[in-house]
């Protein structure tokens, strides 16, 4: 019997216990799941040549006898190298495996092969180092044009490739056709066996073009139609309705006048909490742009209306300066804020919950563990949250259950305020956050003194070192960021990762610099795969000035503010996003002293160069933004999944805006046509969306 779409990937030869789990860290776990997950890039396999024509350095097929037994030579511990030698009508080349020990009983005397590699060398000595090779009588991979995976350890591309070859042939013509037929037939769309087939194993270069306008217009069809359906729902929904709109009162308490940005961006949200259906706003702006204004300024027209507002903030260090600040800024007014966090006393948590239960607390700040059983709101009309926290099903019922009750008695869902210290372009800001009204502050504060950026390469590390010192001379502290947490096993860094060997690793970059470079500083370390516990100590550490130096991963980009700080290294700066090295940089510069970002990088690309160039050039967020966009493209801009989104497979939503403005368009035809997508011809294409927006699973229930 055949294979199904919904077969294991244990159904598949050659594919145990061990090697499911491998697959399952990459998210496959069915034949479906394979044929689902696009390659990342393809190697033209097509071009065969004979050894003495190969053309240097240009990577070819080559078909050679194995002249002679391969030999294995041991160089030393973790470098092991198997040499053989292979012929054809036109000469011979000598060809090596670097830690490849299975090569020596896989490779046959007598055999003829075709080896795909790169040939160097000239003449009698022609070369080719680590080639992937298979029998000339039974090749899968050569002659083709090969799809290239991402991957994980253990499984290597030629068994994934295997793999979905196998599903291709088999289960290819099973795969559903979700896409309505008018849609394909308007927008001239290739069949779904015909997509299927050609992006994983492409016929030629116009198959391949094919299947990926196909494919990528699917993706931004579903996502335009999940969000349009989210932005309906929530237009259903009855909130509380601010009525006090007069905020001179609030721009007389600040000791700093607002800038036009955020008086904007405050007139914006003022209207949503008026217009009697939940706000759900995003605003977003530069570091140091004074979001938190714009927060304080909604959680002020909800006390003046008579109503109770939650901030969360992702760690307790943020939610105890947030405390801080408002407090300062909203007490003076009559406003009474209160901190709840995990670290407080039983005693001191219950009086907590008794006083906002009975509403005599107007502002509540906290992690996301205000929204945990057992903390009751009087009235709760309105909760800022920080971007890390967009709301799934779970915490969004949860939120409705906590709101007030209206004036005829039923419970309405709070105004949300979404804060994002990310700059985005605002048209990929209005796609991304297409269940969301998006708000821009694109001015700084008068007087904030910008911070000098800097590169440097590996010769200016003890001049570096030297400016570290000076900065803790005078009293300042120091952050220094690094890519990665520990360093590779040496078994893992060749292949799998190029140069990951070299990257600083947090903790033993550390110790290095408590024990070699600055014993006699106060030297720290946090990263994310640290205990909370630990981790909020490492970050209170820092910011009350018992930490001079603190080596970190980018589990600081959403910060403590310490003023203290004013100097930020970031080691293998290549390694990071225009956008994520920006903010990083706002760690400093939040004082009155000139802060200083020195970017490190051993990488002599000329591109990689002028890329993080822009940094030293601009401090200006968006700018960054839309150069980071051309550059990386919206996968790697955002870093891991910081922005709700469901995950796009192929779509790239820079570089595909044509095909997103097409899929746009036809989306909202169909859906002018069938509001709820409640048509029965549509029931696969409503599964399809569900499926995409699992977090968002309540808009078609």
């Amino acid at each position: 019997m055949g294979l199904t779409l919904r077969d294991g990937v244990q159904a598949l030869p050659g594919i145990g216990e061990a090697r499911a789990r491998g697959l399952g860290k990459l998210g496959l776990a069915t034949v479906e799941d394979l044929l689902r997950y696009f390659p990342r890039d393809y190697e033209d396999r097509r071009t065969r040549t004979a050894i003495r024509q190969a053309p240097e350095g240009q990577p070819v097929c080559v078909a050679a006898m194995v002249a002679d037994t391969p030999r294995v030579s041991y160089i030393r511990k973790g470098l092991e190298l198997t040499k053989v030698r292979a012929v054809d009508a036109s000469g011979a080349m000598d060809v090596t495996f670097f830690n490849q020990s299975y090569v020596k009983n896989a490779l046959i005397p007598g055999e003829a092969y075709i080896f795909y590699g790169t040939v160097t060398g000239f003449g009698q000595r022609r070369q080719m180092n680590n080639p992937v090779f298979e029998p000339e009588d039974r090749a899968r991979f050569t002659g083709r044009i090969m799809p290239v995976y991402p991957l994980t350890a253990g499984i290597s591309n030629n068994r994934l490739a295997g793999l979905t070859l196998r599903c291709v042939e088999e289960c290819a013509g099973a795969m559903p056709e979700i896409l309505p037929a008018p849609v394909r037939q308007e927008h001239a769309l290739a069949a779904a066996e015909f997509s299927y087939r050609n992006i994983h194993f492409p016929a030629d270069e116009n198959a391949l073009d094919l299947a990926r306008r196909r494919l990528i217009f699917e993706e931004l069809f579903y996502l335009s139609c999940g969000l349009s359906l989210l932005r309906a729902r929530r237009d259903l929904g009855e909130g509380p309705v601010f009525r006090v709109q007069d905020l001179e009162p609030f721009y007389a308490l600040p000791p700093f006048r607002l800038t036009g940005a955020q008086k904007k961006a405050i007139a914006e949200a003022a209207a949503d909490c008026a217009s009697g259906r939940p706000m759900n706003r995003l605003v977003q702006g530069d570091v140091g742009s004074g979001k938190t204004m714009v927060a304080a300024a909604c959680c002020f027209l909800a006390w003046k209306s008579g109503w109770q507002s939650a901030l969360m903030a992702p760690t307790e260090i943020l939610a105890e300066q947030h405390f801080r600040t408002l407090s300062s800024l909203l007490a003076p007014a009559g406003m009474r804020p209160g901190l709840l966090t995990g670290s407080m006393r039983p005693g001191e948590k219950r009086r907590l919950r008794a006083a906002l239960a009975a509403g005599e607390i107007d502002l509540l700040i906290g992690t996301h563990a205000l929204l945990s059983e057992g903390v009751d709101f009087a009235r709760l009309g309105l909760v800022v949250t920080d971007e890390q926290h967009r709301f799934g099903v779970a915490q969004r019922a949860a939120l409705a259950a906590k709101g007030g009750a209206g004036d005829g008695g039923a419970r309405l869902s709070p105004h949300v305020l979404v804060m994002s210290a990310t700059p985005i372009p605002r048209t990929l800001a209005l796609i991304i956050y297409g269940d969301l009204d998006v708000s821009v502050i694109d001015q700084l504060p008068p007087g904030r003194t910008p911070v000098e950026t800097f590169l440097v390469g590996e010769d200016k590390r003890q001049r570096m070192y030297g400016f570290v010192r000076k900065q803790v001379e005078l009293g300042r502290q120091v952050y220094i960021v690094c890519p990665a947490v520990e360093d590779a096993p040496a078994e893992e860094a060749p292949g799998e990762a190029p140069g990951f060997a070299d990257l600083k690793a947090v903790t033993a970059y550390a110790r290095e610099l408590r024990e070699h470079i600055f014993p006699d500083l106060r030297v720290g370390f946090v990263h994310g795969k640290l205990k909370p516990r630990d981790k909020e100590a490492a970050m209170a550490a820092f910011a009350a000035g018992e930490t001079q130096v603190l080596v970190s991963t980018t589990v600081i980009e959403v910060g403590v503010d310490v003023p203290n700080a004013s100097l930020i290294i970031v080691e293998n700066a290549d390694r990071f996003g225009l956008s994520q090295l920006h903010q990083l940089r706002g760690r400093v510069g939040r004082g009155k002293h000139q802060s200083y970002c020195v970017l490190v990088t051993a990488n002599r690309n000329p591109e990689t160069r002028a890329r993080l160039k822009v940094l030293t050039d601009t401090t200006d967020g968006f700018r960054i933004a839309e150069e980071d966009l051309k550059l990386r493209g919206p996968g790697d801009f955002f870093g891991r999944r910081q922005h709700g989104l469901p995950q796009l497979r192929i779509a790239d939503l820079a570089g595909d805006t044509r095909v997103l403005k097409e899929a746009q368009e036809a989306a909202q035809a169909l859906l002018s046509w069938d509001p709820g997508l409640e048509r029965p011809e549509h029931a696969p294409l409503r599964e399809q969306v569900a499926r995409l927006f699992r977090e968002q699973a309540d808009i078609f229930n």
